[in-house]
């Protein structure tokens, strides 16, 4: 293979672009709202701090938002095995836009008040869990079963370039144009996503579909537990993020490191490293052992933490740092394209609520773990030691789930059986796939 044709490999495979609009929809729509919510992720808890000087009750946000994700997305993901799952994300969508006009109107008062921004904090946990179960179980429907690998990396690139770009905005706007500015670009990116998210096929519940119950959570999770390579990807993520989360001790090693000014690259080399993974992806839509995408990736992201601890220069700390959101990218690739494969589309929903909580309440639970390691051990042990016991974790679990490090998309009963129940239901499976007609958004798209 020629030099050109092996760097034209690595390139992002946009196959799922190509033959799915609905997919294109979604993209543009998350891409739209991961820059407006940025907006509001940056400037309710600097407005918090404004109004009250106090660091703990900066803190407290992570506290109410805590409980509403929970619960909401455990019966999120059962709404959405019940419901149409794009009304579910339209009507979401709204609410969020409302929310983000409540935060404008106490904005511009004269004397902003503080309980508001706890209430609109939880109430954005609490439609985000609602939501992100549907969009997910959706992604299984409008995507052809072997283009789920390339279309979690695409929708990697999209999160990661709004991670990158989204915070550095929205500091630009709250310094300089204020948090009402902020608040506004919000809400008008909230209307924007409604609109896409109105041209979305209607996705109804399978025939037969029960009310949202807790025996349907239940079944859910029961399902989740009968499968040892499901079980293995959720272990596998809740251990690598409880292990080797140190994001909330970055200011301390900053200070350690005499590099205070590093502490936001800091924040940022993650998403970078994810991002520069996501624009080589294209060999991944090749792997079908991704079981193995998941143990490597995590086992990656635990050594490059390790490596941070170890590391006496700042460039080499942002180089491993980098480096684990690339591992964390691989191993995110790996469990997206499992859950799409395997799981049948009654459960989809139920089993995406799951999949909230795995990588929502790993990290909350690290900065825990690394922040009180820190006060024992000083902050580069913490580190290190997170690192160390996240590979070892892997190779653990590795050992007691064999599936998992066996799992191949080409034998693996679960995925033969979602791949042929897309086959028998016909091209509307996959969502439309009407890329040779004009009405599509990449044709009108800027």
């Amino acid at each position: 293979m020629s030099t050109p044709r092996r760097l034209t490999a690595l390139l992002p495979d946009l196959s799922p672009w190509r033959s799915s609009r609905d997919f294109r929809l979604l993209f543009w729509q998350g891409t739209v709202t991961f820059l407006g919510s940025f907006m509001a992720m940056i400037a309710l808890p600097l407005q918090i701090k404004g109004l009250t000087g106090s660091p703990l009750a900066v803190g407290a946000m992570g506290a109410v938002e805590l409980v509403p994700l929970v619960v909401c997305g455990l019966y999120g993901g059962a709404l959405a095995d019940a419901v149409d799952r794009r009304r579910l994300i339209l009507l979401t969508e709204a609410a969020l836009g409302v929310l983000a006009l409540v935060l404008l109107v106490n904005a511009l008062l004269p004397d902003p008040l503080l309980w508001p921004l706890y209430v609109v904090a939880a109430g954005v946990s609490g439609l985000a869990g609602l939501q992100r179960p549907a969009i997910d179980s959706l992604m299984a429907r409008i995507v052809p079963h072997d283009q789920m690998t390339a279309a979690a990396a695409l929708n990697s690139i999209r999160y990661n370039i709004g991670a990158v770009a989204g915070p550095a905005l929205a500091g630009l706007v709250v310094a300089y144009a204020g948090y009402a500015a902020a608040y506004v670009v919000t809400a008008t990116g909230f209307a924007v996503s409604v609109l896409l998210c109105s041209r979305l096929s209607p996705a109804p519940p399978a025939h037969g579909a029960e009310r949202p119950s807790l025996r349907g959570i239940a079944e859910g999770a029961r399902y989740a537990w009968s499968r040892p390579v499901l079980l293995g990807t959720y272990a596998v993520d809740l251990a690598a993020m409880f292990f080797a989360f140190p994001n909330t001790i970055f200011p301390f090693l900053a200070d350690e490191l005499d590099a205070v000014w590093a502490l936001g690259l800091m924040y940022g080399a993650g998403a970078v490293g994810s991002l520069l993974l996501g624009l080589t992806s294209g060999w991944t839509s090749k792997v079908r052992r991704h079981g193995l995408l998941v143990l490597c990736g995590a086992t990656v992201w635990g050594l490059a933490i390790a490596a941070a601890g170890w590391s006496a220069n700042v460039w080499l700390v942002l180089l491993c740092l980098a480096v684990a959101g690339a591992g964390d990218m691989l191993s995110g690739l790996g469990r997206a394209t499992i859950w799409n494969q395997t799981i049948p589309d009654a459960l989809r929903g139920r089993l995406a609520g799951i999949e909230v909580l795995s990588y929502s309440v790993g990290p909350q639970l690290g900065q825990v773990r690394a922040g009180t390691m820190a006060g024992w051990t000083g902050t580069r042990a913490a580190f290190w030691t997170g690192g160390v016991a996240c590979v070892a974790s892997v190779a653990v679990l590795a050992a007691l789930l064999p599936k998992l490090f066996t799992y191949d998309a080409r034998t693996d009963a679960d995925a033969l059986a979602r791949r042929a129940a897309k086959a028998s239901a016909g091209p509307a499976s996959a969502g439309p796939t009407d890329a040779g007609s004009p009405d599509t958004l990449a044709s009108s798209r800027p």
